[in-house]
């Protein structure tokens, strides 16, 4: 048969099989049809599944946003957009043996591991460079604040087996309070609190501060703000919405803590010409100096940090035109007060452990233990240096616990 006469008969037999008023029930490419009909009506039914799943999760979540609405270039709650890279990773719990013998009375961040007191290593990888860490009581992990980046601080919670969730992002100050049950950021112009529970963000409130303004510490429930970084004065923000009070204080350079009286222990700027010198302050009327009189001078700047009892306070000053960190008993606060040389100038958190013992990293990146009875005897503390950590790292002592 020649290919004219094939072509021919092909096309005759399709011309039938078309004019057919039915097909054959033995027909091949009828039962093709048929079946991709079939397949082509369940993935119609699957696809309108997916959308309607699709609409309830964008209404729920839209609803939720609708309950607490954040305000322009607010600060990321969550999860933010975007992302940087391994900011929220899971860490497999460690496998093998987990403990050897404690660096220190207190958990510190090494690099991407974090010793702590009772000789556990829990590794945490994702968070980049940890600034600030706060133990949680009942061993359910840490809080960890982030070093500011291009992107902000972030905020992260981390499980006693290494996993770590972002709370907070995007913020330019973090800043915890003492149970690690409150957070209070800054933002551009918003001031913020939450509570902190079950590792999510609680009944935030927002105010209206000044660009400039930073929030330092809690202080019994409030927030300590200092309103400019280059001249003195502080407020207690009592986290109610709204603008910002701005207050009446206007001499204080620092503030350090609080006595178990409500005092806060502070510096200002005082007397003619003014000096600036370690002075109790009254949060119930603005902040002002509630006596006794004026105490020594410290002449530095930086970190600082009350006992627990309210007896001492461990503080960068200048002794003898020198810098370091200096002891000064509250006890005998008044103008002819000695400060003692406790070690190395400070950086980062000081942590009282108890009444009498402190710990801090010191410029250079050592561990200083400062025992209070030594000191006394003028015997200030020496810095530690700690093993494998690499150039440029320094350890990060732990609040809290």
């Amino acid at each position: 048969m020649s290919q004219s006469e094939l072509e021919r008969a092909v096309r005759e037999a399709f011309s039938r099989r078309a004019a057919a008023s039915r097909a054959p029930a033995d027909d091949p490419a009828g039962a093709v049809i048929r079946r991709a009909n079939r397949i082509q009506r369940r993935r119609n039914l699957a696809g309108m599944s997916l959308v309607a799943v699709a609409i309830v999760a964008v209404s729920a979540g839209a609803m939720q946003l609708g309950e607490d609405p954040p305000p322009g270039n607010s600060v990321v709650i969550g999860e933010p957009d975007p992302v940087p890279e391994g900011a929220w990773t899971t860490v497999a719990p460690p496998t093998g043996p987990d403990t050897e013998t404690p660096l220190a009375e207190v958990d510190l961040v090494l690099g991407g591991t974090i010793a702590t007191a009772q000789g556990r290593r829990v590794t945490v990888v994702g968070t980049g460079g940890v600034e600030r860490a706060h133990r949680l009581a009942d061993g359910r992990g840490w809080l960890a604040i982030g070093a500011p980046t291009p992107s902000g601080r972030f905020l992260w919670a981390v499980t006693p087996n290494g996993t770590a969730q972002v709370l907070l992002a995007g913020a330019d100050e973090i800043v915890l309070d003492g149970e690690g049950q409150q957070v209070a950021w800054k933002q551009g112009a918003v001031l913020s609190a939450a509570g902190i529970a079950n590792g999510e963000l609680t009944g935030t409130v927002r105010a209206e501060a000044p660009a400039e303004a930073v929030p330092l510490r809690f202080v019994n429930g409030a927030v300590l703000v200092r309103l400019a970084p280059d001249r003195p004065g502080h407020v207690l923000w009592q986290l109610r919405p709204g603008p910002l009070d701005q207050g009446t204080d206007r001499s204080s350079t620092r503030v350090f803590g609080a006595l178990p009286d409500g005092r806060l222990v502070g510096e200002v700027a005082a007397g003619t010409p003014r000096r600036a010198c370690v002075a109790l302050l009254d949060p119930t009327q603005g902040l002002a100096p509630a006596g006794p009189e004026c105490g020594p001078e410290l002449g530095g700047d930086g970190p600082g940090a009350v006992s627990p009892d309210g007896r001492w306070l461990l503080v960068n000053g200048r002794s003898k035109d020198q810098d370091a960190a200096l002891l000064v008993d509250l006890a005998q606060l008044g103008s002819s007060a000695v400060p003692q040389v406790a070690g190395p100038t400070m950086t980062g958190t000081v942590l009282w452990n108890d009444p009498g013992t402190a710990y801090y990293t010191d410029t250079a990146g050592g561990l200083v233990r400062v025992d209070v009875d030594r000191i006394r005897l003028s015997r200030p503390a020496a810095p530690v240096t700690i093993p494998g950590l690499r150039p440029g790292e320094s350890p990060v002592v732990v609040s809290g616990g």
